[in-house]
């Protein structure tokens, strides 16, 4: 099977070795990805808007496979404030309410820099 990479054009993407998603046949995995925090949309403090961008983005990146958030069968969610699970998961059902992918969610100490709360890694396997 061919494997396809896709890239986005992050700088991140040479210094770290790592793509925004990769294909081979009909899976697709998704990086961690984290929110642009903009300071007006997405703030530092709001886990919704931060979660929102986040599902957005993605729904593009996949939408540029042929793909669609209906062919995710799991996300992975980490964040920095396990209390924000009421915003995380209210933003997380705007997209997978009726879809339901397999879900986890993870407290941890630290992401990459201090103003993202929400990281989220995506599984999507596609029959077509």
């Amino acid at each position: 099977m061919k494997r396809e990479n896709i890239l986005t054009g992050s700088p991140w993407e040479d210094k770290m070795g790592y793509c925004r998603a990769v294909r081979i046949g009909n899976v697709i995995e998704v990086s961690g990805t984290v929110a642009i925090v903009d300071g007006e949309k997405v703030k530092a403090n709001d886990a919704y808007a931060q979660t929102l961008n986040i599902l957005e983005r993605i729904e593009k990146v996949l939408e540029d496979l042929n793909v669609g958030m209906k062919d995710v069968i799991r996300t992975r969610i980490f964040t920095t404030e396990i209390t924000s699970f009421e915003e995380v998961a209210r933003a997380h059902a705007t997209f997978f309410k009726d879809i339901k992918p397999a879900t986890g969610f993870y407290e941890v100490s630290k992401l990459v820099a201090p103003e993202y709360l929400v990281e989220i890694e995506f599984t999507a396997i596609t029959t077509e």
